[in-house]
């Protein structure tokens, strides 16, 4: 049996982005007990020039509902990244989840050799489906989710592993 664009797709997008929220409630709860304002973990960053804990969230829900979308042959949502608090930041994933669960099976399957334009500041990319899937789209989310991982771990909240690949 192979594996299908949707199998490759979608659950993991929903894992991901699960595993993502749980992550940012072990923050806030760190957050909480340690009286510590929960806007100074939202606003961390790994280092100077990098994307805040909000940014990296954003970027993984883009990613996700973008691809997805776009293997299915639709204009992505587009949502307006202003997300300041943990609950804010709750609630995009949780729409991006509720985007994602709206997709079937039939709308990404066979979409392989989907002709995707991605447009970017500078550039236009055309992918095909499977490689727009598998050598842009699955990277970036993990990328940024490591990140978003990364900067929560990096001001002691105690995460581990096993929260990064959930239950």
């Amino acid at each position: 049996m192979s594996l299908s664009m949707y199998q490759a797709s979608v659950p993991v997008f929903i894992r991901a982005l699960t595993n993502l929220s749980t992550i940012l409630k072990k923050g806030e709860t760190y957050a909480q007990a340690r009286k510590i304002e929960p806007a100074v973990l939202v606003n961390a960053r790994l280092y100077p020039d990098m994307f805040p804990l909000t940014r990296q969230v954003q970027i993984a829900s883009d990613t996700a509902k973008g691809c997805a979308s776009r293997l299915a042959g639709q204009e992505p949502p587009s949502y307006l990244d202003t997300e300041q608090t943990f609950a804010e930041l709750y609630a995009r994933i949780d729409k991006t989840i509720a985007h994602l669960k709206s997709l079937k099976p039939a709308q990404i399957d066979g979409s392989e050799e989907r002709a995707i334009e991605l447009k970017m500041r500078d550039r236009t990319l055309h992918l095909k489906g499977q490689g727009y899937l598998f050598d842009r789209s699955l990277p970036n989310l993990f990328f940024h989710i490591t990140t978003a991982y990364a900067i929560l771990r990096h001001n002691g909240v105690e995460i581990g592993k096993k929260d990064f690949l959930g239950e």
